[in-house]
């Protein structure tokens, strides 16, 4: 069985007893689980992987190495030619950005062991100085990977859109995201989950306020959003 994120009723009752509005859509929706990768050097080759790709693809790719390897890890991938990482299915770019972040581990230079112990702040500036990680995605590995449970990002525009629908706004700037973060702190990342589960049509009479944009569409198995021209 998978591993998901861990949380249970002290964190809910927290949470339920700072907000009414975040507290129903708590009882609506029940306990969410969502999968974990408990290793860092996967959770980072995987968040490279998938950037703007389907989770299918990014788990056909995945597997593909797998298969190639037998385990995939900082030596198999540090020696790899890029030429054999792009046979998976993953681009160029990418294919160089995870062979650089295999390279540094397998030299010492990047420290899996002394991220995991650094603090939230330390360890996002650490992982997002890595090339193909930004800060998005090194909030989104110390969620799903380290389990941090204080995790918010401004930068998820999923997170935006459920709080947009849960309060109403038809925006929200960085001054009232700030709000929510405390109120929500230090319990963040199990009221992202929720956020995110209302983004994703959890509840069907919440809408969202924000004025349309038909440039933007939104993908509820990933849990993001997109641009698309089409």
């Amino acid at each position: 069985m998978a591993d998901c994120f861990a949380y249970g009723n002290k964190e809910i009752e927290y949470l339920k007893s700072r907000d009414t509005r975040l507290a129903e859509c708590i009882e609506k929706i029940g306990h969410i689980e969502r999968e974990t990768d408990p290793d860092l050097f996967s959770s980072v080759v995987h968040h490279i992987i998938g950037q703007q790709i389907s989770t299918k693809a990014q788990a056909t790719i995945w597997q593909r190495m797998k298969t190639a390897f037998g385990t995939v890890d900082a030596y198999s991938i540090a020696n790899a030619s890029i030429e054999h990482l792009q046979s998976f299915g993953m681009t160029f770019k990418k294919a160089e950005y995870i062979q650089d972040f295999a390279r540094k581990v397998e030299s010492g230079e990047f420290d899996l062991a002394a991220v995991e112990k650094m603090s939230d702040e330390q360890a996002i500036k650490e992982l997002a100085a890595l090339k193909g990680i930004g800060v998005w995605t090194a909030e989104m590995i110390l969620l799903f990977c380290l389990q941090r449970p204080d995790i918010f990002s401004y930068g998820d525009l999923a997170i935006l859109r459920g709080l947009r629908m849960v309060y109403h706004h038809r925006k929200i700037d960085r001054k009232l995201f700030e709000k929510y973060r405390r109120k929500f702190s230090p319990y963040c990342s199990v009221a992202s989950l929720y956020l995110w589960a209302v983004a994703g049509g959890a509840i069907p009479e919440l809408k969202d306020c924000a004025p349309k944009n038909k440039g933007v569409r939104y993908d509820r198995k990933r849990k993001d959003k997109r641009n698309y021209n089409s």
